[in-house]
């Protein structure tokens, strides 16, 4: 898998267009959750994406301290359903982790993560804190990554 990391104003139409789709594909239908995806925060994003020849196949957007969370964050952390089995989810996180760290020079993490993730996000160093959450009708939990 190759990963780009993006500015919101360096993104083109069709990778906007791309990853919208892969988000929408995930937390939407396959989830079946409706909730607001597009809220206004892509903008301050820097976007990591993750392609399999020119298809997104892997995606999570990262914050600094303060333009989400009072720590630096990764959110919206998306793998295709059919790439799943080939360990894209490890590789985009490790990537989002290495930009949290180069891009914002902040070594805490913080993610809201669903509940049934927990055992993956430990295995990548991060821990629960705080109390289990409905966020959109599915249970979640915050979990922080120091380094």
């Amino acid at each position: 898998m190759r990963v780009e990391i993006k500015k919101f104003q360096e993104l083109t139409a069709s990778q906007l267009y791309d990853i919208l789709q892969l988000r929408s594909e995930v937390f939407v239908v396959e989830q079946d959750c409706v909730y607001q995806d597009l809220d206004g925060k892509d903008q301050k994003a820097l976007h990591i994406i993750g392609y399999k020849e020119n298809e997104v196949v892997a995606y999570t957007r990262i914050f600094k301290s303060g333009d989400y969370f009072n720590e630096a964050s990764i959110g919206r952390v998306v793998v295709k359903s059919s790439e799943r089995k080939f360990g894209y989810g490890v590789d985009i996180m490790k990537a989002s982790i290495a930009a949290v760290e180069e891009y914002f020079n902040e070594s805490t993490i913080h993610l809201s993560a669903q509940c049934y993730l927990i055992k993956f996000y430990n295995s990548l160093g991060f821990k629960e804190v705080g109390e289990e959450y409905l966020e959109d009708g599915i249970p979640h939990i915050g979990m922080t990554r120091q380094k």
